[in-house]
Parts: C-alpha cells; sequence; structure tokens
C-alpha cells in the first residue's frame, strides 16, 4: 500500500480500487449530507478511472443503490466487519473523510491493522480530535480560542469551570450532534449534569469551555497540503449556543468585516498546513469583539458542503477527492484563498420533525436537534430569509396574533422585535410578566394567565387555535422552563410555529416586512441565480 498522505501512482491508477466508507443509519447529527458526499466521491473515483467499493448499511441512501459503486458492502460499520470486507478486496486505499464522524472514529484502528487511509493522516486526524494536542498547535500557531480544557472527571470539571468562570459550554469528546453539550451556569448545574457526560463519555475527555456570546461562523476548507481552498463563509442568524446544525446559517456572510474575513481566511490556512490537511476540513469560529476564535475543527466533510458545492458552483467532493488521489488544488485549476461571492443569498434553515416526536422539547440549544435542512435562494437577504422560512415550516401570516412568553434576561432585546410585530398589524398576547413590561415601554398587550396563573390561561389560547406564532425564550429558573417545555409542546401539537431564539425572530420580521412590500418572489433554479458567474477562474 502507497504512503496515505502520497496520493496514488499512475500505475495503481490504472488497476486500482479504493474503498469509501459511508456514514452508516441516519439519525440526528448525521445525516444526507454525508451520503451526497459519498456518492459524488464514487463518482470522482470512477471518473478518474478507479474501481470504487462502498461500505455502508443504510438502505435510505444513494450510495446504497445498486448501482452507485462497482460493489456494495452492506455491513455494520464496525473495525471487524470492515476489517472483513477490506481483507476480501484488498483495495489500495480507504476514504473516511465522507461518512463524518462514524467513519472517522473507525479511522485509527483500521490504521492499526495496516489499511491505507487516504486523505489527512490518522495522525492529522487524531491532532484535530486530541483536545490538548490540537490547544498546544492552537498557541503555537497564536490562534485564539474560548478558555477551557479537556477533563476526566467531576472534581476536575469544576476545578476548571471556576477557573475560567461560568458560565461554560460543557460537552464530551468524540459524540455525535453535540450529544449531551449544555451551557451551565452555575456549580450545581454542572454536578447535575456530569453523570450524563461520563455516561456518554466514559473513557473519552470531557470539554470545558468558557461560553462566548458571540456570532457563529463556519467554513469548509479543502487542502492539498500547501494551498488552501475556502469556497465560502457561512455566517449563522443565531448567535453562539445553538447548535451548527439547529441554527440559520446565510451565505455570503452579512455582517463580517474584512478584517475578520481575513482572520478566518488566515487561520484556516494556517491550521490546514499544520495539521496535514489532504481533503476537506470543517473549522467552527465564534466572534466577539472583531476577533474570530475556534470553537471546533472537524477533519472531515460536514453538513454544509452540499450547499456550498451547489451555491459556488464548485464540486468540492470531487476536489478533495482528487486532491486525496494525489493531485494539487493549482493542478485542477484552483487557486488559494476564499473563493469570489457568488451573485446570490442563501439560507440555510433546519427542519425539525418535533410532531413525530413526542415528548421531544423543541427549545434549541448545544445539543442538535434538526433532523432536516433546506435552502433558500435570492438576490436580496430578506427574500432568501423569507423563502427559507417558509420551506421550513415557519409559515406565519403577514398579520395575525403573537403570544409572547419572555424570560427575564432577555425582555430588553425582546421589546423591540415585538414592537416590530406589532407596527406589522399583530396583536400582542403576553404573559404577566411580560406585558408588563411591554406596556412600561409603550407596547400594548394583553395579559394571558400562564398555565397555573388563570383562566383562559396560555395554554387554552394556543389550543383555541387563536395563535399564529409564539416566541418563548428559555429561562434559567426551573419551574419556568417546566411550564415553558408544556407551552412549546402545545404550540408543536397544535401547529403553531414556536421560536425559541430571538435571533430566529429578527430573521423572521425582517423577511415579514420585506414581504409586504413585495408582490412576489421569483422561483429560478440554482443555476440561474449562478448565471454569470465563473465558479472555475483557474489559479492566480
Amino acid at each position: 500500500m502507497k504512503d496515505e498522505r502520497q496520493g496514488m501512482t499512475d500505475e495503481t491508477r490504472r488497476r486500482g480500487k479504493i474503498a469509501v466508507i459511508g456514514s452508516g443509519p441516519i439519525r440526528i447529527g448525521q445525516g444526507i449530507e454525508f451520503d451526497y458526499c459519498s456518492v459524488h466521491c464514487v463518482w470522482a473515483l470512477r471518473d478518474a478511472g478507479y474501481e470504487a467499493i462502498i461500505i455502508n448499511n443504510n438502505p435510505e441512501t444513494v450510495s446504497t443503490d445498486f448501482d452507485t459503486s462497482d460493489r456494495l458492502y452492506f455491513e455494520p460499520l464496525t473495525t471487524e466487519d470492515v476489517l472483513n470486507i477490506l481483507d476480501r478486496e484488498r483495495p489500495d486505499g480507504v476514504i473516511v473523510q465522507f461518512g463524518g464522524q462514524t467513519a472517522i472514529n473507525l479511522a485509527r484502528s483500521l490504521h492499526e491493522a495496516g489499511v491505507t487511509i487516504l486523505g489527512s493522516s490518522v495522525d492529522s486526524i487524531d491532532l484535530a480530535e486530541d483536545r490538548d494536542a490540537f490547544e498546544k498547535v492552537l498557541r503555537e500557531l497564536d490562534i485564539p480560542k474560548p478558555a477551557g480544557r479537556a477533563v476526566l472527571g467531576a472534581a476536575a470539571a469544576e476545578a476548571v469551570a471556576a477557573e475560567i468562570g461560568y458560565p461554560v459550554l460543557v460537552r464530551p469528546s468524540y459524540v455525535l450532534g453535540g450529544r449531551a453539550m449544555e451551557i451551565i451556569y452555575s456549580r450545581d448545574e454542572l454536578r447535575a449534569y456530569m453523570p450524563r457526560a461520563l455516561k456518554e463519555s466514559p473513557r473519552a475527555s470531557i470539554l470545558i469551555d468558557k461560553y462566548v456570546l458571540g456570532k457563529e461562523v463556519e467554513v469548509d476548507v479543502i487542502s492539498d497540503g500547501d494551498d488552501c481552498l475556502l469556497p465560502g463563509i457561512m455566517e449563522h442568524i443565531e448567535r453562539a449556543g445553538v447548535h451548527s446544525g439547529d441554527s440559520m446559517a446565510v451565505y455570503p456572510p452579512q455582517s463580517l468585516s474584512d478584517n475578520v474575513k481575513d482572520q478566518i481566511v488566515r487561520i484556516a490556512t494556517d491550521l490546514a498546513r499544520r495539521l496535514e490537511v489532504r481533503g476537506l476540513m470543517n473549522i467552527q469560529f465564534v466572534i466577539a469583539d472583531e476577533i474570530a476564535q475556534v470553537l471546533e475543527v472537524n477533519p472531515r466533510a460536514s453538513r454544509t458542503v452540499p450547499y456550498l458545492s451547489k451555491i459556488t458552483g464548485i464540486p468540492m467532493v470531487q476536489v478533495a477527492t482528487n486532491v486525496m488521489l494525489g493531485k494539487t488544488l493549482k493542478e485542477q485549476g484552483y487557486a488559494s484563498g476564499l473563493w469570489p461571492d457568488a451573485p446570490l443569498i442563501a439560507v440555510k434553515a433546519p427542519v425539525f420533525s418535533f410532531p413525530k416526536l413526542i415528548g421531544v422539547d423543541i427549545g434549541l440549544g448545544p445539543e442538535m436537534k434538526s433532523t432536516g435542512e433546506i435552502m433558500g435562494l435570492e438576490r436580496d437577504y430578506p427574500g432568501a430569509l423569507y423563502k427559507a422560512m417558509v420551506a421550513s415550516g415557519v409559515d406565519v401570516p403577514l398579520q395575525g396574533s403573537l403570544v409572547a412568553t419572555i424570560a427575564d434576561h432577555d425582555k430588553s432585546e425582546a421589546a423591540p422585535l415585538i414592537l416590530g410585530f406589532a407596527t406589522l398589524g399583530y396583536r400582542i398576547y403576553a404573559t404577566e410578566g411580560t406585558a408588563r413590561f411591554l406596556a412600561q415601554r409603550g407596547i400594548a398587550a394583553t395579559p394571558i394567565g400562564k398555565i397555573r396563573g388563570g383562566d383562559p390561561n396560555l395554554l387554552d389560547l394556543i389550543r383555541t387555535g387563536e395563535v399564529d406564532l409564539l416566541i418563548n425564550t428559555l429561562s434559567t429558573d426551573k419551574q419556568t422552563e417546566i411550564e415553558g417545555k408544556q407551552i412549546r409542546r402545545a404550540s408543536v401539537e397544535r401547529g403553531v410555529p414556536c421560536i425559541t431564539s430571538l435571533d430566529t425572530a429578527r430573521a423572521l420580521l425582517m423577511a415579514l416586512a420585506t414581504r409586504r412590500t413585495q408582490r412576489g418572489f421569483a422561483c429560478l433554479p440554482v443555476d440561474g441565480y449562478l448565471a454569470g458567474h465563473e465558479s472555475h477562474p483557474g489559479t492566480s
């Protein structure tokens, strides 16, 4: 087998075969985006003259269609089962970058069994996944990150949290979709949380980070070890604290300065080179005080790859696969750096299956809950927002009735937003404390009782179908949150759109205000918006 960082020789290319590890069953945190990547990888391999083998065990995907690959193995994605297949096939290499965390987690055991992992080496993958080693890299490169450390027990977690100060973001390592990730505001909350985290990650470390209230941004990087191509930057609409899979995101970014963009490009390039990335890498940032801090690095494809590929016209998986086969970015006609913005606005919005998930709280936080995503395209930001929201199920009338139940720490920020809905013609209902707060600011709101606070109460109003929109922000008070979960669940059962993030409410207000001034929107294919945009300008 060839060295995994060196690609394939011309002789191998004429007679070689390569196996692609899929992502296994679709579940929250890992879904159809990795099937997209696996399929496009197989197509790129076959175009390059290789025999492509898919190993995956999900019948609901295109990658397991009988005619996608040269050979399909429908087997569990465990080390033992995969090694049995590889022993039979004897491929020249295996690609794990396109199967999400499931495939990446197999890289080390396959490598130790003598399997060649194409693309980024196993040591590079481990360097990105190992918290302590990765922090040393960040310090070496002078790249900022939120304060925090990895710990192995509850006592160490308390010590680190006390040192860096609450609130802290706590999560197990090596898990999918932010599972068991929470924002913790006190020592008592941390003590209650740690048994769950240790259960999710009994042998791996628990990550404790200072929670930075800023704007989240993510990029996908294609690197050949020297040059690094960034097809685009996606800016999250919800601030840090909502999982990236549950956040709305916009391309190109609408509020980032050139200085921040330059920081993102520099950091991404420095990290890709230091980690010796060959292929794809995803980086998530939080932006606070004009400083880009690294939150997380994933040495693999991410859920945004299909979106950026469609939006920019860059076949990202094909380009990354060719890199793994030994072809540089320059040889493929791509320059290093940030790709020029496409002449459109694209908004990614999450889709949830809450009506089918009985008893699940719909409040958004660090743990992923969405089961799909859609994209709204327009030539202006509000139009793209409106399309994305309607497509994701947040389809509210231009005027109607709104119920606001706002946590104390959110009331000041919420007031101008609620005024905006009232200006559009919405009748405002609010729980007693929120109604009183709004009245003090000249915003008329009809008081409505909480669940235990009179008749009719908030639940009655929702269940009678008199409400078109519910804005309910999450509270740190336990009793308030018990009622909040009941309210949010009732909204799901009655089909009332419920928003738990003020950033999402702000986006919806902008979309509705624009919709009132426009008679309609064009519905064009992606190519219609990209007309005249050069998707392959070559090197510079």
